[in-house]
C-alpha cells in the first residue's frame, strides 16, 4: 500500500502554497481585528455605518477562519510536527483574540430600537446580504438579557460546565473496571475503547464478562453519577429559565427554530411502530441460537467470518457508482475532488485518527480519513464526501454569513450517500452472507441511529420534566425510568438485568442535553430524501441540489421541507421505520430459505 504516494494525500497547497503566505494572512486578521473595534458605539448611527461594519466583520471572519484550518490540519497531518503545533497554538490565540474583539457587535445591533433597524434595512440594499443573520438576531431578542446579566452569564461558563466536566473525569480518568479473560484465556483489561470491541465477541462467556465488569464500575459510582447529571439537568433548566423560555427542552430547540411537536412526533411514532424492534429482537435471538437474549447479545453480528477487503480505488468507484442517482454534476465534482487533493487516505505515524470532513470557505473541502480496506471504511468515505459536497455547494452559491449549515442539516447530506451505497450494495452484491452481512449492518445503523437515540431523547424528555416539576433526580429514579424505556423499547424476548438500568450514567450526550434526538432526525431525512431520488428521479434530484447549495440560508426544517422532507410531519420518521420493516422481511425470508 504505497500510502505516501501524493494521490492519496489531501493538497493543503490549495488553501496556502506556502506558510509564508499563512502568515501574511495572520497578520491581515490582527490588522481587521483592530479594524473592527472602530466601530464600537457607532452601530446605530447610520445604514452605512452598520453594513460597513458587517462587512469588516465577515471579511475577518472569512480570513480567520481560513488562517485556523489550515494551520490546524497541517497539524493533524502529523501531530509530532513542533512547527505546526506552533502554528495551530498561534492560530487557536488568534481565534480567541478575534471573538473577543467582535463580542459587542450582536449587542449592539439589539440595541437598537426596532423601528430605526427596520428603517436602516430598508435604505441600504448592501444589508439584504444579511439578511437571515439579522432576522435571527431579531428572533432571538426575547431571549437576550442587559449587557449586565449577559456578562454574568458569560463568567458563570465555568461554573455552569461544571457537571461535564466532572462526569468526563469520572468516566474517563478515574473510573476502572475488572479485566476479564478474553477468548484465549488470557487475561486482559476492560476499558472503554476495548468494550466496544469486546461486545462484537463471538463468545458470549467474553461478552457477558466485559459487560458485567463495565457495569461493576458504574454500580459503584452510581450516587456519585446521579448527583452529576441532576446537576447537568438544574443547570439546564436554570439557563433555560434565565433566558425566558418556558423548558429546558424549549430552549435546546430554540436555536435550530424547532418546535416541540417535532421532538414530540418523534418520540410518538417511534413508540407506535416498537413491535418491529421487538420482532427484531426475537429475530436476533433465533439467528444467535439463544435461548435468552440479555443486553450483551445486541452488537454481535449474527452473520460470521465475513472476509471483505475493499482496497481504496475500489471503494472510491463503489462510492461513484453508488451516487450516480444524484445527477452527473454531483459525480463529476465528486470524481474531480478524488482526482485532485481533496483527500488524505491513509493511516500514518503521527496523523491525527478518526474521519472528517472540513475546509475554509473560498477553497474546496477536503477529507482526512485513515482508510483501512473494511466495509465501514467504505461507508464511511461515502459519509464524509457527503459532507465535503454539501459544503462545496455551499461555498459556491452563498456568501460566507450564509455558508455554514447547522448540524440538524449536516447529518443529513452524508446519511443520503450512506443509504445510497446501501441500496446500491445489496442490488449488486451477490454472495448471500455478504448481503445477510450489509442488512445486519443497515438493520443496526436504525437500530442505533433512530430506536436508541430516540430512546435516550424520552429520557431526556421525562428527567428534565419531573425536575422542573420540583422532583429529585436520585439514582433510584434514573434507574427505574431507564429500566422501563427498555423494557418498552426491546420488548419481551429481552431479558432485562439490573445492570441495564445504569447505563443513563456512562451516555456523555446527556451533558448536552436535547442533541441526540438530531441523529434520529437525521436519518429520517436522509432515508425519505434517498427514496425520493430512487423513485423520483431528476425532480428530485433538483430538490436535494437545491437543498446542498442553500447551505445555512434558512433554518434546518425550511430547508428540508424545500428538498421534500416535511419534518413537522411523521411521515420522514414512518419511512425509515417502514425500510426497517422491509429488511426485516427480507432477512426472514432469506434465513428461512436456507433453513429449507
Amino acid at each position: 500500500m504505497a500510502n505516501d504516494e501524493k494521490q492519496y494525500r489531501w493538497k493543503l497547497e490549495d488553501i496556502y502554497p506556502s506558510d509564508e503566505l499563512w502568515e501574511k494572512d495572520f497578520q491581515q486578521v490582527e490588522e481587521l481585528q483592530r479594524e473592527i473595534t472602530k466601530y464600537k458605539g457607532k452601530l446605530g448611527q447610520s445604514a452605512q455605518m452598520l453594513l460597513e461594519t458587517l462587512q469588516t466583520y465577515e471579511r475577518l471572519q472569512m480570513l480567520n477562519e481560513k488562517v485556523y484550518t489550515y494551520a490546524s490540519m497541517r497539524q493533524d497531518e502529523d501531530n509530532s510536527n513542533t512547527a505546526y503545533q506552533a502554528l495551530k497554538d498561534r492560530a487557536a490565540g488568534l481565534n480567541a483574540r478575534v471573538n473577543a474583539a467582535v463580542s459587542y457587535i450582536v449587542p449592539e445591533i439589539l440595541s437598537i430600537p426596532l423601528e430605526k433597524f427596520n428603517s436602516f434595512r430598508q435604505q441600504e440594499p448592501g444589508l439584504s446580504t444579511f439578511s437571515f443573520f439579522l432576522d435571527e438576531l431579531i428572533r432571538q431578542k426575547p431571549h437576550v438579557l442587559s449587557e449586565a446579566e449577559e456578562n454574568i452569564l458569560a463568567q458563570s461558563s465555568e461554573v455552569t460546565q461544571a457537571p461535564g466536566k466532572i462526569f468526563r473525569m469520572l468516566n474517563n480518568a478515574d473510573m476502572t473496571f475488572p479485566s476479564i479473560k478474553d477468548e484465549e484465556g488470557k487475561e486482559i483489561p476492560v476499558t472503554h475503547g476495548s468494550y466496544q470491541k469486546l461486545m462484537l465477541s463471538g463468545d458470549r462467556r467474553v461478552r457477558r464478562d466485559a459487560y458485567n465488569s463495565l457495569y461493576s464500575g458504574y454500580s459503584s459510582h452510581k450516587n456519585t453519577m446521579a448527583a452529576t447529571l441532576a446537576s447537568s439537568v438544574k443547570r439546564d433548566i436554570f439557563l433555560a429559565r434565565v433566558r425566558k423560555h418556558n423548558s429546558a427542552l424549549e430552549a435546546a430547540l430554540f436555536a435550530d427554530n424547532v418546535p416541540q411537536e417535532v421532538y414530540s412526533n418523534l418520540i410518538e411514532t417511534v413508540r407506535q411502530n416498537i413491535s418491529l424492534m421487538h420482532r427484531y429482537m426475537a429475530l436476533r435471538k433465533k439467528l444467535l441460537g439463544l435461548n435468552e437474549l440479555h443486553m450483551y447479545d445486541v452488537y454481535t453480528p449474527f452473520v460470521k467470518n465475513i472476509q471483505w477487503e475493499i482496497p481504496y480505488p475500489e471503494a472510491v468507484e463503489m462510492v461513484k457508482k453508488a451516487l450516480v442517482p444524484l445527477g452527473d454534476s454531483y459525480v463529476q465534482i465528486m470524481t474531480q475532488g478524488f482526482n485532485s487533493g481533496w483527500v488524505d487516505v491513509y493511516e500514518r505515524k503521527g496523523k491525527t485518527n478518526g474521519a472528517y470532513s472540513w475546509g475554509p470557505y473560498g477553497v474546496h473541502p477536503f477529507i482526512l480519513l485513515n482508510y483501512q480496506g473494511s466495509l465501514h471504511d467504505v461507508f464511511t468515505l461515502a459519509h464524509e464526501m457527503g459532507h465535503a459536497m454539501h459544503s462545496y455547494y455551499s461555498y459556491q452559491e452563498q456568501p460566507y454569513i450564509n455558508a455554514h449549515y447547522s448540524i440538524f442539516t449536516a447529518e443529513v447530506a452524508s446519511t443520503v450517500n450512506e443509504a445510497l451505497l446501501m441500496k446500491y450494495l445489496l442490488n449488486t452484491v451477490n454472495d448471500l452472507n455478504k448481503k445477510l452481512y450489509l442488512i445486519n449492518h443497515y438493520l443496526e445503523q436504525i437500530r442505533g441511529t433512530l430506536f436508541r437515540q430516540v430512546m435516550f431523547a424520552e429520557f431526556e424528555k421525562i428527567i428534565h420534566e419531573k425536575a422542573e416539576a420540583g422532583e429529585a433526580l436520585t439514582s433510584e429514579m434514573l434507574s427505574s425510568i431507564y429500566q422501563q424505556l427498555n423494557k418498552d423499547y426491546y420488548g419481551p424476548e429481552m431479558v432485562l438485568d439490573e445492570n441495564i438500568s445504569l447505563e443513563w450514567a456512562r451516555i456523555p450526550h446527556f451533558y448536552n442535553a436535547f442533541y441526540v434526538y438530531k441523529y434520529a432526525t437525521g436519518i429520517s431525512a436522509a432515508t425519505s430524501i434517498s427514496r425520493q431520488l430512487l423513485e423520483e428521479g431528476e425532480l428530485a434530484v433538483d430538490k436535494y441540489i437545491r437543498f446542498l447549495k442553500r447551505g445555512g440560508s434558512d433554518y434546518p426544517l425550511n430547508l428540508l421541507k424545500d428538498a421534500g422532507v416535511d419534518m413537522k410531519s411523521s411521515k420522514p420518521v414512518q419511512d425509515t421505520l417502514n425500510l426497517f420493516n422491509e429488511l426485516l422481511q427480507e432477512l426472514e425470508t432469506i434465513t428461512a430459505e436456507t433453513k429449507k
